[in-house]
């Protein structure tokens, strides 16, 4: 088998995983706001869903509603 199919990948490209806190912080500014989708370059479907996975992260306390 190839290296390629042995490494597990999301069905979806554009999901991102609400425990996946270094691609979420890197799409945050320091005030813990989400960057607008001009500068991301994500779809509006994939915006979406990053907002909907900040939103969890915050809940779960993984990332802070503000920064301090």
């Amino acid at each position: 088998m190839s290296e390629e199919k042995t490494q597990k990948q999301s069905p979806n490209p554009n999901h991102i995983d609400y425990k996946d806190i270094t691609r979420l912080k890197a799409n945050i500014n320091p005030h813990a706001r989400m960057y607008n989708r001009r500068r991301t370059g994500m779809t509006a479907k994939a915006q979406r869903n990053f907002a909907t996975a900040i939103k969890r992260a915050r809940f779960m306390a993984l990332v802070p509603y503000v920064s301090e």
